[in-house]
């Protein structure tokens, strides 16, 4: 590495220490200077003090989380090259943040071939874009400085990996590299200055690329991301801004993009995976379950106390895997779009009161009160999938006995409140420490202490209620007192939902 490598300066945030210091010892020793934050709050502080090129980013942090840092530092150290890292390993998080801004992303656990490779490319990407901004600053005193100017930019756009267009003010194709010619399938001798969707083949994005050449966004920071698929193998992310002349005015577009066929078949084998074991696995786990009722139904009191408890633990464990195989085929289908696509006029305190009705023997064998309040009259209905409802309700209100000890009192309240209707589930169980309440919407995530870690579940209930709730353009909140309950509150637009 030369110099100008070495003094580029690193910010490596994450909440795990050993992560922290083994990151720094390997990028150390390529020459790298590293400072470390283990929270987003002081990485922010230490961007303001320091001249950092490239921010290594934990998505999952206690307090500010990744992705609020990463759209802090976007909107004030636009410059900064941020590599997110996900413990999570999830295509769609990767994706997001990438739309927000991200240059690349890094997987928990990651070798440091991996770290070093990653690194080293945004490193020399910063010194590509540094020396672009460098020649775009320098005066042109002469027709020779301006052809040689002209060159070099030329150079380092044709030598970028990402597929790179340039557009003059009329739409009209001014530059383009190698890499955008092969992701558009385009003949070496394909030549410049026709309009963009000759280039092209998506409207949209065509639309997208002439509104920006022609200055028709006065704030940059609208100008959203753009997925799309050249065919059914190929798909390209689109970022765009537009080129700022001396007068202020606006001379064109540049656009860039970025192949992300891997994440989107990684993303598509993830959950045809999670399906086909899914359902590989409900019917002979189902079928378990019922032999076992069968034989603990058919057992007489001679048999020995110890065996019976022993086939009501397996019993209540296959139904505890049955709910999990539920809830991961759920989450399948929301990741698909498959659930709310049907929206249709529903009274939830219909809907309320028969779930209710269903959930009374599990309340009663518990010797719960578990009802129904109403504080207003003539509620109207809501247009949404009523089986998104039942799963949003059902999870809500099955969490509620679960989670109250022996006599508690649920109570399950709807009202409206402005233009939205109002559903508060209220219990007198455990409640919910303060240190947990951050993480209780995280997938597979269960508080487990004494009074808790008894109670069968699979950690995703609150999860796939809040992507419902958000699906349904809805909003869900949570207080909780340690000791003396929880009320979750559901918000739901009482008017049409957009599509």
């Amino acid at each position: 590495m030369g110099n100008e490598t070495e003094a580029l300066h690193i910010l490596i945030v994450d909440d795990e220490q050993d992560i922290r210091e083994g990151s720094q010892r390997i990028l150390t020793r390529i020459g790298f200077e590293v400072s470390l934050a283990s929270r987003g709050d002081e990485a922010l502080e230490k961007l303001a003090d320091t001249q950092a090129a490239i921010l290594l980013l934990d998505l999952k942090m206690p307090g500010m989380d990744g992705m609020d840092v990463l759209a802090r530092v976007k909107k004030k150290y636009p410059d900064v090259l941020v590599i997110v890292i996900t413990g999570y390993a999830t295509v769609e998080t990767a994706i997001q943040a990438m739309k927000q801004g991200a240059y690349d992303f890094i997987s928990k656990p990651f070798e440091p071939d991996q770290l070093r490779i990653i690194v080293n490319r945004a490193a020399e990407k910063f010194r590509l874009k540094t020396k672009a901004q460098q020649l775009a600053r320098e005066q042109r005193r002469t027709l020779s400085d301006l052809a040689t100017e002209q060159s070099r930019i030329r150079t380092v756009v044709e030598s970028l990996p990402n597929g790179v267009v340039v557009t003059n003010n009329d739409g009209q194709v001014a530059l383009m590299n190698p890499a955008f010619r092969q992701l558009m399938g385009l003949n070496v001798d394909f030549e410049f200055g026709q309009p963009v969707d000759a280039y092209i083949q998506d409207p949209e994005l065509c639309e997208l690329v002439m509104d920006i050449s022609k200055g028709k966004y006065i704030d940059y920071e609208d100008i959203p991301s753009y997925e799309f698929s050249l065919n059914d193998e190929t798909y390209l992310l689109a970022e765009a801004q537009p080129i700022i002349g001396r007068k202020n005015q606006c001379l064109g577009a540049v656009v860039n993009l970025v192949d992300i066929t891997s994440m989107k078949v990684l993303d598509r084998m993830k959950s045809e995976f999670v399906a086909k074991v899914s359902h590989e696995l409900r019917s002979p786990l189902s079928t378990i379950h019922e032999q076992l009722a069968v034989v603990i139904n058919d057992m007489v009191e001679v048999t020995p106390k110890n065996d019976r408890k022993i086939l009501a633990r397996a019993k209540e464990k296959t139904h505890g895997l049955i709910s999990l195989i539920g809830d991961l085929l759920d989450l399948s289908r929301i990741e698909e779009g498959v659930i709310c696509t049907e929206p249709q006029p529903v009274k939830v305190d219909e809907l309320l009161e028969s779930i209710i009705q269903f959930l009374q023997a599990q309340a009663k064998s518990k010797n719960q009160t578990l009802k129904l309040e109403t504080q207003a009259t003539d509620l109207p209905p809501i247009q949404a999938d009523p089986l998104a409802l039942e799963s949003i309700f059902g999870n809500l209100i099955a969490n509620a006995i679960n989670y109250s000890q022996e006599g508690g009192d649920i109570t399950v309240r709807i009202d409206m409140a402005g233009i939205n209707l109002r559903v508060k589930v209220m219990d007198t169980g455990f409640g919910i420490e303060e240190k947990y309440m951050d993480k209780i919407f995280e997938r597979f995530y269960r508080v487990k202490n004494e009074k808790t870690r008894f109670i069968t579940g699979t950690g995703l209930g609150l999860p796939i209620v809040k992507e419902l709730v958000t699906s349904l353009n809805g909003f869900i909140d949570v207080e909780s007192v340690s000791g003396k309950g929880s009320v979750f509150t559901v918000l739901l637009p009482a008017g049409d939902i957009d599509s």
